[in-house]
This record gives C-alpha cells, structure tokens and sequence, in this order.
C-alpha cells in the first residue's frame, strides 16, 4: 500500500466519475449507477485505510501515515505533496460516506440534467478530499477554489426560489476570503523564500518561517478571515442560512456535512500552526466569536419557522462551539473538536436529509404548516427524533462525547468560557426541542398526503444513526486515531499550546 498512490486515487476516482456521468447523458439511471459505484468504490478505499490504520502510531516527528510528494513546478517550489494522519483519515470517510449517502438521496429527488448534477456532486468531492490532504500550500489553495464552482451550479440550477439571490451570496462571501489567502499565501512565500533562501509551499517547512511580529498578525488576520467564512464564524455567516435554505438536499449536506469543515480543519491545520504568536495573542477574541456564534445562532434559531433554516443556524452555533475548542489548544480540546467536526457532520446531514423527505412529501417546511407527523410516518418521525436528539447532545450519542471534551477542557484553564459555553448548549436544547415538538406531535395544522419511508430512505438514514450511535457508545478508536497528530501538532506550537492550558 505504501507504494501505491492510494491518496491520488482518493481524490481523483470521483473526479473519473463525474466524467463519466457526464458523458452518459442518456439514460438519465445511468449517470445515477456510474456516480453511486464511483462514490461507493471511492469509500470502499478510506474504510480499507481505516482499518489498516487503526493501530497507527506517529513518530515524535510527526511523520505522516501516508505521504505522496513529488516536485510539480520546481521552479517556484511548488509540490504535489499530499498527507495523510489519524485527522485527515476520519474527515476523508465522512467526505466519502456523505457523498454515497447524497447520490442515494437525489436518485429520485433530481429528474433534470441529472448527468450535470453528478457531475457538480463528484467534482466537488474531489476539492473536499483534496483539502483534506494537501501538504502544500500552493495545492491546498488549489483544491479550496475548487470546491467552489461545483457548489455554486449545485444550488443556482438544482436549487429552490431564491436560489440565484443565494448563489451570489455565496460566492461573494467566498471569493472574498479566497483572495485574502491567495495575498497572505503569496506573501508568506515570499517570506520564508528572502529569510531561508528557500522559496517552498510545503507546509511543514513554512511553519519554520521565521516572522516578526507585525508580519505573523497581518497574515494570521487574512488566513483566519479566509477560514472564518468557509466555517462561518460570527459576524461573517451572513452566506450561510440563505445558502442552506435554496440549496436541494444533496447541496446542503456537502455544504454542512463536510464543505464547513475544510474552514475548521485549516484553522487546525494552517492558520494556527502557521502563525501560533499571533494565534496566541489573538485568542480573547476567537473565544468570544465562539461564544457569539453560540448564542447568536441559538436565538435565531428560536424565532425560525422554516425547518430548514432552523438547522442551517444550528450548524453556526455548534461550530461557534467547536471554535472555542480549537482556540483552546490543548490535547483535551482539541480531540473534542475534531471529534466534534465529524459528529456535526453525520447528525446535521441527516436532519437536513430528514427536513428534504418532509418538503417532498408535504411541500413544505414551515412548523407552522406541520404538526403530528408522527401518526403518519412513524419509522420516520423515531428517525427525526433519534438525529435531533444527537444533535442536542443526549449522553449516549456522538455529539455528547464531543461537547464533553471541548467543556471539560475549556473549564481547566478558563472555566468561565465552559460555564458559558454550558448555557449556549442549554438554548440549543431550547430550540431542538420546539422543532420536535411543532413538526411531530400534536395535530396537524394541515392535511398532507403523508407515506413513510422507502427501503432506500430508511438504508441513507440507518447507516448514519448507525454511525451516530456507534461513536456515542465507543469513541475510543476514533479519539485514538485523533492523539499523535494532535501531540505532534501540540509540541511544535508551544507559544498557542501554553494559551491554551
């Protein structure tokens, strides 16, 4: 395995896919079979490095489990060097999983250019899996901008009412943060090339860059504002609840499910290690983001009527959550949010697949237009409940263990932050539990022609509750995987690590 391009062919394969959807316009069922067995052969290999990984250990250099490197434009030090740890290898099976599980979900909910759409689908897998990955900094720009496009035709064509007002929303927002990072990467460059001598994009030789003060805050500033809007981080999410909202089924959950990670994952994987004195001087903020997009996103989400809109709010404050796990910088916290990443990732993919079943059954997602839902769909209706429940953080469940960590090691060092990360959990129950009780009980406010769920509905849905309850139970293999990059990452940014406790 080791000399095999494993990864490459990780990336690649649903970009071989898409193609191959795309070419095969007629029949449209044929797109559908070629996207569903390139996405399902391109999980069969992460489940095949999962296994074989389980018992990795890093070395005290942090090397990778897996790395491909070879020179692209030596010239300017650019490499195709990828990576791959205990990190990247969990964030790539939900990347992979997800994928599958949206190819299943739109088999029936997309009927038009359905070779377009799988296209779009697979493409944007390969950014996703490519930022996961990259080791350089040149090709992880690269693959972020890729993601981009895919994401943008996804919602505008395939999309709901608004969705052209939403597609520019979206892509302002993300261009924006993309050209910031594209100044700070060329300018870091150029940095570490005039004080070494040696002009790279590798990111582990950039984070031996030696920067003066001024220099590490204002590129900290660009790549942390690049990264804040992928996540979003209060007061930049402004793109977010309109995206989700116009976005189908599919688009929302690449878009909460992985596309929202690739900004939390840089902010562990780049910004932070990249810049740890600015990091560190700039943490009384990021903790008070965290806190802000919390609250904030609690009590918007309190006054939503529209289900869908309601979740997409509840993405920012579980984020806002995992922010100040990650700004917290310690072994604890760190674990918890990365755990957190990928638990936000399965519980919040399956509400917006379960609000996406609704809206095609009934037409809508207005609680006001719902109501007693369980008496017409009861195999659906414990689904809801099961995912909504792990969203709120039930002991026993994936988001639990997660929340746990982050607050038992935030209260360590800065137990007022946990305290008042504790009450922002409390207003995420608040709210949870109004949307179980106004879209499953109670009368229903109006007649709808109501069927539960199809045999393939009910695998999407099984395989993710599966999931849900396999790492609330037994989280140990996952948190294991998770403990030597993290040290790694801990012992070269001592500045941040002391921060953090």
């Amino acid at each position: 395995m080791e000399s095999f391009p494993i990864l490459t062919v990780i990336i690649f394969l649903p970009l071989l896919g898409s193609l191959l959807a795309l070419a095969a316009v007629r029949p449209p069922q044929l797109c559908r079979w070629l996207a569903l067995g390139f996405s399902l052969a391109d999980l069969g290999l992460v489940v095949l490095l999962f296994f074989w990984n389980l018992n990795w250990q890093a070395g005290p250099t942090g090397a990778w489990l897996l790395a491909e490197d070879v020179p692209w434009i030596p010239s300017l030090g650019i490499h195709y060097a990828l990576g791959l740890d205990g990190v990247s290898l969990m964030l790539i099976l939900l990347t992979a999983l997800l994928t599958v599980l949206c190819v299943l979900v739109s088999w029936k909910a997309i009927d038009t250019h359905v070779g377009a759409f799988h296209f779009f689908l697979l493409f944007i897998d390969t950014g996703m899996l490519g930022v996961f990955l990259a080791a350089d900094l040149f090709l992880f720009y690269l693959f972020w901008e890729v993601q981009l496009i895919p994401m943008f035709f996804l919602v505008g064509i395939w999309g709901h009412k608004e969705r052209l007002k939403a597609t520019y929303k979206f892509i302002l927002f993300t261009l924006a943060g993309s050209l910031l990072m594209l100044v700070a990467v060329i300018g870091l460059y150029l940095l570490h090339g005039a004080q070494t001598g040696q002009y790279t994009f590798l990111i582990r030789q950039l984070m031996q860059t030696p920067l003066t003060g001024a220099a590490e805050i204002w590129l900290f500033i660009a790549f942390m504002l690049a990264f804040g809007i992928k996540v979003p981080i209060v007061p930049v999410h402004n793109w977010l609840p309109d995206t989700h909202t116009e976005a189908p089924t599919a688009g929302s959950v690449i878009l909460a499910g992985v596309l929202l990670k690739t900004g939390t994952y840089a902010i562990f994987r780049i910004a932070f290690p990249l810049f740890p004195v600015a990091a560190k001087i700039a943490v009384p903020a990021l903790l008070a983001l965290g806190l802000a997009g919390l609250f904030y996103a609690g009590w918007i989400a309190l006054a939503q009527n529209d289900l869908k809109r309601l979740v997409a709010y509840s993405s920012i404050g579980h984020l806002g959550l995992v922010v100040i796990g990650l700004t917290m910088w310690n072994l604890v916290t760190l674990s918890g949010s990365i755990l957190q990443m990928i638990n936000h990732g399965l519980s919040t993919s399956a509400l917006f697949i379960l609000v996406g079943m609704l809206d095609e059954r009934t037409g809508t997602r207005e609680l006001a237009s719902l109501g007693g839902i369980w008496k017409g769909m009861p195999v659906y209706s414990a689904f809801f409940l099961f995912f909504a429940m792990s969203s709120l953080g039930l002991p026993g469940l994936n988001n639990f263990v997660g929340e746990l960590l982050i607050l038992v090691g935030t209260f360590r060092t800065r137990p007022i932050i946990a305290i008042l990360g504790f009450a922002g959990l409390v207003v995420t129950l608040i709210y949870i539990l109004r949307m179980v009780q106004d879209a499953l009980f109670g009368e229903a406010r109006k007649q709808h022609h109501l069927w539960d769920l199809e045999p393939r509905e009910t695998l999407v849905l099984t395989v993710l509750a599966l999931a849900v309850l396999g790492i609330g139970l037994y989280p140990g293999p996952v948190l294991k995987l998770f403990e030597a990059p993290v040290q790694n990452l801990l012992q070269q940014t001592a500045p941040l690590a002391l921060a953090g406790g």
